[in-house]
């Protein structure tokens, strides 16, 4: 009924539109290609727990005619909700740059809101930016404040895609500074590119009943590197490349081993995270309009197609001894892509951090 209402009153705005003399020709635009025509996505956070079990946020995507789609500053944590919990687990939490009184992130890194775009500019070349600061927090260390559980932080990572022309698509994924929770229980900054950890003190994202774990002698080896080919963004089905396509993020592996008091591995568990992931892609015959209007990104009132797919969670199913769980379903009206932890049993030797 909303829906109906909605497009019932954008089409009783645009008539109006048309009886105003030298307006009509102003507002109107014609609609790029929903299916093949430019387009951009941009995503602040998606989870892939095993494979190929997902979660992942609010996905904008750039409208039909000019205009840009936003991510909603309320969204600053995963998970958000039982939901999204059930389906992520509730050890771990990334918080997207906006705290309250306890900050997750090191002293002098202040608050913000994130800055997560898919526009398709005036001249109809698609564009998306993520912008925020990222901090992977391990409740499961027991800290008593946020700040003593933070693992990771990526302080003020960006990334962002141009599709100009099939050959000038470009893409960029950069940060300030990343900071890595050594091994002596310090906090600190690891260089500004992609790292690589061995023996973290990071316990898996979710339990298994009757474990006999023990958080000291589990570990997780984590590797952060850049986003580099589209397979590599975590997304939904409606997210499409196209004959061109630039892609930018940050891309976050952890296989973390749990182990037992005698330091005996029990599981492997194996999580993958793409933070700032965003994309664009155009037909190979695409040529843009020529530059004019009132700017670029200009949000109209009423998108051409809806500029958000939603995020959502689907509890896991009861666990058996391979904790595998798998689903494809609706909640709320958002998209989830299963629950899944993939547990395999492995052995590997801690080594110090080294720099990518």
């Amino acid at each position: 009924m909303t829906r109906f209402v909605t497009k019932l009153a954008a089409a009783t705005a645009a008539v109006a539109l048309a009886s105003v003399p030298g307006l009509a020709s102003a507002q109107t635009t014609q609609a790029v290609d929903e299916k093949t025509g430019p387009v951009s996505f941009a995503n602040v956070a998606s989870i892939r727990i095993g494979n190929p079990g997902s979660l992942i946020t609010e996905t904008q995507r750039s409208p039909l005619t000019p205009g840009q789609s936003k991510l909603s500053p309320d969204r600053t944590v995963v998970p958000r909700d039982a939901g999204e919990k059930s389906t992520f687990g509730d050890k771990w939490d990334i918080n997207l740059g906006r705290f309250g009184a306890d900050s997750p992130y090191p002293a002098g890194v202040a608050s913000r809101d994130h800055n997560v775009i898919a526009a398709l500019q005036q001249t109809t070349v698609p564009t998306a930016v993520a912008e925020s600061n990222y901090a992977l927090i391990d409740n499961g260390r027991g800290g008593a404040k946020p700040a003593d559980n933070t693992v990771l932080v990526l302080e003020g990572a960006k990334s962002t895609v141009d599709c100009s022309a099939p050959g000038k698509a470009t893409s960029s994924t950069s940060v300030e500074k990343v900071w890595v929770r050594e091994a002596n229980g310090a906090l600190r900054p690891a260089g500004a590119s992609g790292v690589d950890v061995k023996g973290l003190k990071l316990g898996p994202p979710s339990g298994v009943k009757s474990e006999n774990s023990d958080k000291d002698k589990t570990t997780s080896d984590l590797t952060l590197s850049r986003v580099t080919a589209f397979d590599q963004l975590i997304r939904q089905d409606g997210w499409r490349s196209g004959d061109v396509t630039a892609v930018a993020g940050w891309k976050l592996d952890i296989v973390t081993h749990v182990r037992d008091a005698a330091g005996k591995d029990l599981r492997e568990a194996r999580t993958t995270i793409v933070l700032g992931g965003v994309s664009c892609g155009i037909p190979k015959n695409f040529v843009a309009k020529p530059a004019g209007g009132t700017g670029p990104g200009a949000a109209p009132e009423q998108p051409a197609v809806p500029g958000t797919v939603p995020a959502g969670g689907i509890p896991p199913q009861a666990d058996d001894s391979t904790r595998t769980v798998v689903g494809l379903g609706l909640l709320g009206g958002g998209i989830v892509i299963g629950a899944a932890a993939l547990l395999l049993f492995r052995r590997r030797t801690s080594v110090p951090v080294r720099e990518k």
